[in-house]
């Protein structure tokens, strides 16, 4: 009936004030007392094993469990007790041995009766052991039990902040590293493997102000041997061994700054523990091991910050990178630091990463990659292209203007582009992997879609124009060699060999540029003819299903699927008669269907505009013809009211009526295409002003403001120089 096992709890006492107390933390048991004939709960303290509970399970007193960690019972009236279990086993089991003892069914959280509700409201308010960490001192014979502690702490959030507290406020883990010295004195192996599982556990807390401690110079060598000590090896690692006399520290240029020297020991040292300890981390681990990235990350940030501070450090740098008098084993670490160098600086801020790069650029980052990609030595001309892809990665508009100012200074120079062309094109890898790298940068280099367009400059033109120029020839270099006179039959690949892997290809090419539906290379591709080759290998192949006809016809309606017009129009005026015999598909009726399509629809477009042209210029002259008739009639009623002569004057007008008639000449369109109606007077008005003439252009577009000009042009002419109508 009696359990002998322990389990961890904190005993509370209901005081006289009705608020509970603690009254000690130890291990709790069931035992049959032959003194209290009985079954008694017994509790010996944790710290100094004397008996602090004793409790004989009465048969009639009520036992109540709660949240499946405390068990309440009261002893006397007003003098509740509480075990506050560290887990829910233990609870399980002591709650099953109470239970068997009064008879009682174990899946009830109540045994009989009920507590008094003052001890319910109370109950509420008492903390939990499981949320409760106690440390024991710090001594060699209590090893385990720290461990245990520990371990146990990782699978509350509140325990592991506790415990966190502890360690940084009592100096515990300065102490714990002492013992790893006494251990390693004494070869006590076993307490050396609780200390392993000790820091890795602290590791695990993921507290940035434990790593402070743990990471600090005083410490960081005991934490690194502490974990050397793994329980599930056989033999220990060698880490210290390793940082001490493997790791060999290099100042490639001279660091004065104590401070600075100090931090990057740290990082590598916190960095080394991270991955090697951790290489391949489960994703609990990750999720423990988060800060410690973070701490990582913000010493990488801070290294940065301070090389970028010092003013001689990277002009140094610089200088001994573009001097051709460096050996190559200098240059190597040079360049090595470098590659590191920039790659703490992707961690920082786009306004910080932007002020570095701009730094670099100053100091002539570009020449002094031109140096080390020339070198013989392949690490290092990949630790170039490296630093070059962050470069690219960051701003390649940065790099466009600098290669085009490489080029203004000094247009004779082997310029830095053609450089890395070279490299991609003579890669000794049989993988290729430094090519399809610096193939990727190019492309990124020749993106239009990242060049800048200003209102007073335009990127894409001016250095697409300097690549076309000066950087092409090399880069297709090798497909006109392939291509020559010198290594092909003929000019073209399709018909040298129908069959051929390259007549393939090159069909894949051309389906590849039409793809791109710009207009400049359609109109290149029908200036050259270049179909002809492609019907003709179509022809070649006739009703064969392979995969050269395939790719044709594929080809081909794709043209048709996108209407491409140019395209359409030119293989159907050409080639149409010869390929309208192909009726195992449809691709080229639907691209006479196209053609024809797109020629009504030319047509009625060209109807329209002439019809709407035609409309426009006769509705025009009918309403100059309109105001012109109003203009004659208010000229005749002035010359109505001009008073005849007398019979005794010696001068008599005689008026000829055909010389007075208005004369509209229609007929007469001018060279800008309006129409230029005139009209005259032959006859001289009764002031005699002579013969004027009223002219007009009428253009061929009607705008809304055009008879409000021509009325205030009218107004403004002088009465004199207006001209008179007769009707």
């Amino acid at each position: 009936m009696a359990n002998k096992s322990r389990f961890r709890v904190k005993l509370h006492g209901l005081n006289e004030d009705q608020q509970w107390t603690d009254l000690g933390t130890g291990y709790v048991s069931s035992v049959y007392v032959e003194r209290l004939q009985g079954v008694c709960l017994l509790v010996q303290s944790e710290s100094n094993g004397s008996l602090i509970l004793e409790s004989k399970i009465q048969p009639n007193t009520p036992y109540k469990k709660k949240r499946g960690l405390l068990i309440v019972w009261s002893e006397a009236e007003n003098h509740g007790m509480a075990l506050s279990f560290q887990d829910t086993a233990g609870c399980q089991e002591i709650w099953e041995d109470i239970c068997q003892v009064q008879g009682t069914d174990p899946s009830v959280d109540i045994t009989q009766g009920f507590l008094d509700i003052s001890e319910e409201e109370e109950l509420d308010e008492m903390p939990e052991t499981s949320n409760m960490v106690d440390l024991p001192n710090c001594e060699l014979g209590k090893l385990k039990q720290i461990a245990t502690i520990v371990t146990s702490a990782l699978t509350s959030p509140i325990r592991k902040e506790r415990l966190a507290l502890i360690l940084e406020n009592e100096d515990y883990i300065k102490k714990l590293l002492q013992l790893f010295h006494t251990c390693e004195n004494l070869g006590d192996t076993e307490g050396l493997q609780h200390l392993h599982v000790i820091m890795k556990g602290i590791l695990f807390l993921n507290k940035t102000c434990l790593f402070e401690i743990m990471f600090s110079d005083e410490c960081i060598m005991n934490v690194v041997g502490c974990l050397e000590y793994d329980p599930a090896l056989t033999e220990p690692k060698r880490h210290r061994e390793f940082l001490t006399q493997n790791a060999k520290f290099k100042e490639v240029v001279p660091i004065t700054d104590c401070e600075l020297r100090q931090k990057i020991h740290q990082t590598y040292k916190v960095q080394y523990i991270h991955n090697i300890l951790f290489p391949v981390p489960s994703v609990l681990e990750e999720n423990c091991l988060s800060t410690i990235a973070n701490f990582i990350f913000l010493n990488k940030v801070e290294i940065v910050r301070m090389l970028q501070k010092d003013d001689k450090f990277l002009p140094q740098l610089f200088s001994q990178l573009k001097d051709k008098a460096t050996d190559d084993d200098k240059r190597r670490d040079l360049v090595f630091f470098f590659k590191e160098f920039c790659t703490f600086s992707q961690l920082l801020q786009p306004e910080s990463k932007g002020a570095l790069f701009r730094t670099f650029t100053k100091l002539g980052i570009l020449p002094a990659l031109k140096i080390v990609m020339i070198l013989d030595d392949l690490q290092i001309r990949s630790a170039a292209t490296d630093i070059f892809a962050y470069l690219v990665e960051y701003s390649p508009s940065m790099i466009r203007g600098l290669m085009l100012q490489e080029y203004k200074r000094n247009e004779d120079c082997k310029l830095f582009i053609n450089l890395v062309i070279e490299q991609m094109i003579c890669d000794t890898d049989p993988e290729l992997g430094g090519a399809l790298h610096l193939m990727g940068l190019l492309r990124s280099l020749l993106d239009p879609d990242n060049m800048l367009v200003t209102p007073d400059k335009c990127e894409r033109t001016e250095f697409l124009h300097f690549f076309y120029k000066q950087c092409m020839h090399k880069l297709i270099a090798p497909l006109l060699a392939t291509t020559s006179e010198d290594t092909c039959e003929k000019d073209n690949i399709l018909e040298a060999d129908k069959n051929s892997k390259d007549c393939f290809s090159a069909v894949r090419f051309m389906r590849r540029i039409i793809g791109h539906k710009d207009e400049l290379y359609n109109r290149y591709i029908i200036k050259g003819n270049l179909f002809e080759p492609v019907v003709n290998a179509l022809l070649d192949t006739g009703t064969r299903y392979n995969m050269l006809n395939s790719a044709i016809i594929e080809l081909f309606e794709y043209i048709r699927v996108e209407n491409i017009k140019s395209l359409v129009a030119h293989i159907f005026e050409k080639f149409y008669k010869t390929l309208e015999w192909i009726e195992y598909v449809q691709t080229f009726k639907g691209l006479k269907i196209k053609y024809e399509q797109e020629k009504d629809r030319q047509n009625k477009m060209r109807k329209n505009l002439h019809y709407t042209l035609y409309s426009k210029i006769f509705h025009r002259s009918a309403r100059v013809l309109e105001k012109k008739e109003t203009c004659s009639k208010e000229n005749t009623q002035k010359v109505e009211t001009v008073t005849q002569p007398s019979k005794n004057d010696t001068f008599t007008e005689t008026k000829n009526p055909q010389e007075n008639e208005n004369e509209l000449d229609l007929s007469k369109i001018t060279s800008s295409g309006g129409c230029k109606v005139t009209f005259s007077n032959s006859a001289g008005s009764a002031s005699a002003t002579g013969n004027p003439t009223c002219s007009r252009v009428v253009g061929l577009v009607d705008y809304p403001d055009d008879d409000d000009d021509d009325e205030e042009i009218e107004d403004e002419m002088p009465p004199g120089k207006r001209p008179h109508l007769d009707p």
